[in-house]
């Protein structure tokens, strides 16, 4: 440093001195600010080895309260799915207590984030026959909802003509701001709602938007629930959109709603976890999660209060769907990956809400829109994109980047992302613009939803978006209006892959396929909030019974709905012969009989977008043969996956029993086949062991059928025939999946596909099946 400032000129001599002097102050401070980071309080879940608390206290509370933590910190106890404690701690005392024997694991608490009628009929279910009618619509099965809460007032949570709340109910339906135990009845028969991670966290609530209840200020709750079990409801519509009788998949299922995310706030694993214990203390045979992360990294199994909370209630018999994430159309975007875990992607019904974009030149542009209020009537107006600037946020629309000089009188043209799009309209509106037009990227493609705007607007896919930014580029005076078309049915081709639906692979697990299957995400009329317009937005004074969403949080219920159905068809069967049922007998094809595309791009999708493919109730309840899987065998997943028996404790809460010889994590009993093959140019296999359960007709023979779509990979199965009688109800069978890595060429997906199905003439059990490479760990 001497040597620098010796030769200086004046002016850097004093910049040198200055810089030296900043640094001395900067390091002088460092040791305090890392101090006092580490004195910061923050929310901490411990996972304790329930089994050595000593004896001399009489309850875990008193264990935690005198040897861990001082009353006043515990937020949550939990003692059903998990063992243990979440407490308000500092770093250091963490650190402390994180030595101490019978500490497990601890987590830092996170925030979670939701995942944001025509489609029963659109997944197979019909009034007076098949699995409607032989399960009484659900109405002896319990379905929890863990989301923003609900609006019990609407018509869709009625328990008219429904029968007593079943025995088995051990919950509670709590007071609170604007919610009282009379606002449960047969139909919700229990409401609790989760606050202590939230307020912890130093998220403040504000109480003229939000209720500190199990009452719903957000909307989506009162949506999902009503998508899962709602109430036939005639004369249904959002703003006249969507008209006609609306229903949830299982109508007379029992509802508990568990409040854990707010406004605006998200949700957090601490309280994520209290709901799980509640839910399953509680009595509910289905969970309906539409969270996931929200920093598109998924934790390892033992990190993740979500795959353990939910492998405590999978355990304990009770089905867990969850939503994949609205993270696509990118290639491992999907969350939730734990094998428990039914994990769920969007695809669109047959039912749509078109608007025109007609432009100056006579040219229309097809898109959609939820506009409900006063039309353009065919008026031209003078177009205008933001964009041209070239700042971004004038692109996007951001809040008060436009200028009302420039904008007032106008359609403004706002590219989609980084803020809500209704949102975008309302900055158009305040700054004088007539109408908006929403311009996909080359990340949304060609997907379009359906949004109530508070002004005319309409959203285009990518290609016609590029085409209006030409259109003003290239001309003197371009100008356009907006035709609103309505509601469409019969649409063609359906379903179809939504583009915002998160795909595979599997980040964590390459050999389990994420997601297990598709279901109706896109457009989904359900029911609302009273706390907030359609819009969502604040500032929307709009009010109304009904709300169109889409997102995989729209997915997820439709199959717990699904599930509850299914459950009272059979009540013996565990969670994963209900996901094995529903996988099987998924399809790939849409409505023109043609493979399903993919929205965001028009191409024929994969495996890797739908799973096993789109759900179907009409042969869910029959499937023929399921693989199950106990406990025990994803304990033995987990062993093959290389966690250690710490780590698997942190996950199951008990010690596990690994076999000497390591297994192999493709032959945990799954519904469908990833052969994960080292990179190399030998020629290269993988062997599967399955093993399939008897449901259907005690005496039959079942064949095998190999479908694959690549040169160079051959698949053998031993043997071809499964023969069942009365007294042989399970069979074995081994897949072998052979490549030649010199010739083996993967798709653009980093895959080739196919599927392997078991047919007795009647019953068709398929599986898809993905062939990739990989190097090994």
């Amino acid at each position: 440093m001497a040597n620098i400032m010796r030769n200086a000129d004046p002016p850097a001599l004093l910049s040198c001195n200055l810089l030296l002097l900043f640094f001395i102050i900067l390091f002088s401070f460092l040791p305090q600010t890392i101090a006092l980071q580490y004195q910061v309080s923050k929310t901490f879940i411990f996972r304790i080895d329930s089994e050595s608390k000593p004896s001399v206290f009489p309850t875990h509370y008193h264990w935690y309260t005198s040897e861990f933590a001082d009353p006043t910190r515990i937020l949550h106890l939990y003692d059903t799915v998990f063992h243990g404690f979440s407490a308000v701690l500092t770093h250091q005392q963490v650190a402390s207590l994180g030595q101490h024997p019978s500490v497990l694991a601890v987590f830092e608490d996170r925030r979670r984030h939701l995942h944001t009628t025509r489609s029963p009929q659109f997944v197979g279910l019909r009034n007076q026959r098949g699995l409607w009618s032989e399960t009484d619509y659900g109405s002896d099965v319990i379905i929890g909802v863990f989301d923003t809460g609900i609006w019990p007032e609407r018509r869709s949570f009625s328990d008219s003509n429904l029968g007593p709340i079943p025995k088995r109910w051990k919950g509670v339906c709590e007071s609170g701001v604007r919610f009282s135990p009379s606002n449960c009845n047969r139909k919700l028969i229990g409401a609790r709602f989760f606050s202590k991670g939230h307020e912890a966290s130093g998220t403040s609530f504000n109480d003229t938007v939000e209720f500190r209840s199990p009452r719903d200020a957000d909307g989506h709750g009162t949506h999902t629930a009503s998508t899962a079990a709602g109430r036939y409801v005639f004369e249904a519509s959002m703003a006249g959109y969507a008209f006609g009788v609306a229903k949830g998949v299982a109508p007379k299922a029992r509802l508990a709603m568990y409040k854990l995310c707010w406004k605006n706030s998200g949700c957090f694993d601490s309280d994520i976890l209290a709901a799980f214990d509640a839910a399953v203390a509680d009595g509910v045979d289905v969970i309906s999660m539409s969270i996931g992360g929200g920093d598109g990294i998924s934790s390892p199994y033992y990190l993740d209060p979500i795959a353990i909370g939910s492998y405590g209630a999978v355990s304990r018999g009770v089905f867990v769907s969850s939503s994949g994430g609205n993270d696509g159309p990118s290639g491992m975007s999907v969350t939730n990956l734990a094998p428990w875990l039914t994990t769920v992607g969007a695809g669109t019904i047959d039912r749509d809400f078109p608007a025109e974009v007609i432009l100056g030149n006579g040219r229309r542009l097809s898109g959609v829109s939820l506009y409900s209020g006063e039309p353009l009537k065919g008026k031209m107006y003078p177009l205008i994109y933001p964009g041209k600037s070239g700042v971004l946020t004038d692109s996007l629309c951001m809040e008060n980047s436009l200028d009302p000089e420039l904008v007032k009188g106008k359609i403004v043209v706002c590219d989609r992302g980084s803020s809500a799009r209704v949102a975008k309209g309302l900055v158009v509106k305040k700054a004088g613009g007539v109408g908006m037009i929403l311009a996909n990227g080359i990340s949304n493609g060609e997907g379009l939803v359906g949004d109530a705007h508070l002004l005319p607007a309409c959203a285009l896919g990518a290609n016609f978006g590029d085409e209006i930014k030409e259109y003003i580029n290239f001309s003197a005076n371009p100008t356009a209006t907006i035709d609103f078309k309505g509601t469409v049915v019969g649409i063609r081709p359906a379903p179809v892959v939504a583009s915002f639906s998160a795909r595979g692979p599997n980040g964590l697990s390459l050999e389990i396929l994420k997601p297990d299957l598709t279901a109706p995400g896109v457009n989904i009329l359900a029911a609302w909030t009273g706390g907030v317009g359609p819009s969502g937005l604040d500032s929307d004074t709009r009010r109304t019974e009904f709300n169109i969403l889409s997102g995989t949080s729209m997915a997820c219920p439709h199959v717990s709905g699904a599930a509850a159905l299914l459950k009272s068809a059979h009540p013996d069967w565990s969670p994963a012969a209900i996901r094995s049922a529903m996988m099987t007998t998924a399809t790939v094809f849409d409505n023109t009989n043609a493979l399903m595309i993919d929205q965001a791009t028009g191409n024929a999708s994969t495996p890797y977008d739908f799973g096993a493919g789109h759900l179907n109730l009409a042969l869910a309840m029959d499937p023929g043969l399921v693989y199950n899987i106990t406990p025990h065998d994803y304990v033995t997943f987990l062993c093959a996956i290389g966690y250690g028996p710490r780590l698997i404790q942190v996950i199951t809460g008990s010690p596990p029993n690994c076999p000497r010889r390591r297994p192999l994590p493709e032959n945990l009993n799954y519904p469908s086949f990833v052969a994960v093959l080292p990179v190399s140019s030998s020629l290269l296999s993988k062997t599967f062991f399955r093993t399939v359960t008897n449901v259907g007709p005690p005496s039959a023979v079942y064949r095998v059928r190999v479908e694959t779509q690549a040169e160079g990979v051959a698949v053998t199965v031993r043997p071809s025939q499964l023969v069942f009688s009365e007294a042989v109800k399970k069979r074995s069978f081994v897949v072998t999946v052979t490549a030649d890595g010199r010739n083996l060429e993967l798709g653009q997906a980093g895959a080739v596909f196919g599927s392997l199905s078991w047919t007795d003439g009647k019953h068709v059990v398929r599986s898809p099946m993905v062939v990739t490479q990989a190097q090994p760990l």
